[in-house]
């Protein structure tokens, strides 16, 4: 088992070398340092960089929990992390140790980030699900997902007119820019609508 030192600064004035020495001393030979960035996908490459480095059984050491990340959806997704390959996770402020399993704070502070996290996710999936409906209610119809409609009713009016004189799917294809496929969907609807106002 390794101990792997991380250390992260969230401004430009604060200093590195009080985290590190703190690192040191507690026993890590590898350190990872952070540095100050107000870009998250910065911040996330520097994780990165420490995922990509530790090993099943190592566990990496932050002087305080808050330094894992620049918010807490990123140390909570990093936790994750940790717990699925098996790397311990030790805050030397005592507020997390992942690696003893029989002290009751620690695993009651594991499992209420845990839940955290999903919080943050359905947080997520509902802010995404109502700017969608908000886009939809809007008249953006691009929200609703999927490719737009290349056959508007003025199109559907003309092709249907091709129709009646005999246009071949091929001929439809290529003048209209769409597959025969959809040519061949377009015709089947439009014979299905004509049939329908013959009946009504």
């Amino acid at each position: 088992m390794s101990l792997i030192g991380y250390a992260r600064v969230s401004t430009q004035r604060q200093d590195l070398n009080e985290q590190l020495d703190a690192l040191k001393a507690f026993g890590c030979k590898k350190i990872f340092t952070g540095k100050h960035s107000g870009k998250a996908l910065n911040n996330q490459k520097q994780l990165d960089e420490l995922f990509n480095y530790i090993r099943e059984g190592d566990t990496v050491v932050v002087t305080k929990f808050d330094r894992l990340g620049r918010s807490l959806s990123q140390c909570l997704n990093a936790l994750e992390y940790f717990k699925r390959n098996n790397i311990g996770f030790i805050a030397l402020d005592k507020s997390i140790d992942t690696n003893q399993k029989s002290d009751p704070v620690s695993m009651a502070l594991i499992h209420l980030l845990g839940l955290l996290a999903e919080l943050e996710r359905s947080f997520i999936v509902e802010r995404t699900q109502e700017g969608k409906r908000a886009k939809i209610a809007a008249g953006n119809i691009k929200a609703k997902g999927g490719r737009p409609s290349k056959i508007t009713p003025e199109i559907k009016q003309k092709m249907m007119l091709d129709f009646q004189n005999g246009i071949s799917l091929a001929e439809a294809a290529k003048k209209y820019q769409i597959s025969e496929a959809t040519v061949t969907n377009v015709k089947r609807r439009l014979k299905t609508e004509m049939a329908k106002g013959k009946g009504a």
